[in-house]
């Protein structure tokens, strides 16, 4: 996220490192699903672990309230960041659909069981899949799927206007949170397979083979419902699904199977305190734009510009200076993330 969020310049930037602008999707479109993938997949095994360190049912109650407010509140505090205008800062939000998505994976797997899990997950794809497909957009004489004429934009519009990344819709909207839950889940069913240890004795080319099951399912299912990342549409969830599941998977074999394990440090460095990562980095970034300094023909540009320009690009071309400041704040974030790692610093949120 810090890597595509943060270009030397958004005018020259690797399209892989970018969004789609609609359908289709970008290796950039896979990162946000991955993530709460892999939230997903902790959360159960987090869970299990309290459960069995004698934790009362009500205090993960508590602490899943607790957990998804603060959360929600850092998410619409960097969107607010440094005005703070009410009037207009945006509601929706990465780390407020992670919030959302968090909340609502807790409380489903602290008080329901795994078959109820999986099938809330089908109901959750299906459901969004036949509810943007078949319900009209009022106003209009179908349902659409659109970039201003389709239903989640229309909810969002009537419920948050003036509040919205765009001016009809954002992509962390709210009837897409739905279907970003479904992607939740089937991390908490891949931590429900792991709990239960057949792993030990299951070959991993059975993970392999639901993970390219779900990329399948999602090309197939792309078809007459698009992959859209703004959407999360139904053929998303699939797709980014099994394409979150092959990556754990080869992980799994990389790390517990075959036993390489150093090349993994600074992802658990970075892992160790992800939301306080995305959240400073996103805080400095916003700072350098508001930050203005003088150049030497007495013109002034924000500070990010003025680094870029100064720094990286004469290095190498537009394109290739933009990647290279982007790795460069990647690591410059990575050595504070050690350094907490080292310290033993680990800021719970």
């Amino acid at each position: 996220m810090i890597l595509v969020n943060n270009p030397g310049t958004w005018s020259d930037a690797y399209a892989p490192l970018q969004h789609s602008t609609w359908n289709g999707w970008t290796p950039a479109d896979l990162i946000f699903p991955c993530f709460l993938f892999i939230m997903g997949l902790a959360l159960t095994l987090s869970v299990q672990q309290r459960h069995s360190n004698g934790a009362a049912r009500r205090n993960l109650y508590l602490d899943v309230v607790r957990r998804t407010l603060v959360i929600l509140a850092l998410g619409i505090f960097l969107n607010g960041f440094p005005l703070f205008d009410w009037s207009v800062v945006r509601i929706p939000g990465v780390l407020q659909r992670i919030a959302v998505c968090y909340g609502v994976t807790a409380l489903i797997v602290l008080t329901l069981d795994t078959r109820a899990q999986a099938l809330i997950t089908m109901a959750l794809v299906t459901g969004y899949w036949l509810v943007m497909a078949l319900v009209p957009v009022p106003g209009q004489h179908s349902a659409g799927i659109s970039m201003d004429t389709n239903l989640a934009a229309y909810v969002d519009s009537a419920l948050l206007h003036d509040h919205l990344l765009h001016p009809t819709w954002d992509p962390e909207g709210l009837l897409s949170t739905l279907p970003a839950v479904a992607t939740t889940l089937l991390g908490v069913l891949t931590g429900h397979w792991f709990r239960s240890g057949q792993h030990r004795s299951a070959p991993v080319a059975r993970l392999v083979g639901w993970g390219v099951g779900g990329v399948l399912g999602g090309l197939v299912m792309d078809r007459w419902c698009p992959i859209n990342k703004a959407l999360w549409s139904s053929s998303y969830v699939l797709f980014t699904g099994g394409v979150a599941l092959l990556v754990f998977t080869g992980c799994y074999w990389l790390i517990d199977i075959a036993g390489y394990r150093r090349w993994a440090t600074p992802f658990i460095s970075y892992g160790t305190n992800p939301i306080v990562a995305y959240v400073l980095s996103s805080l400095v970034a916003k700072e350098m734009l508001l930050s203005h300094v003088s150049r030497h023909d007495g013109t002034t540009v924000d500070l990010q510009r003025y680094l870029f320009e100064t720094y990286f690009l004469p290095l190498a071309s537009p394109v290739n200076a933009s990647l290279l400041y982007a790795v460069a704040y990647v690591f410059l974030w990575l050595g504070v993330a050690s350094y907490l790692h080292r310290r033993h610093v680990f800021i719970k949120v």
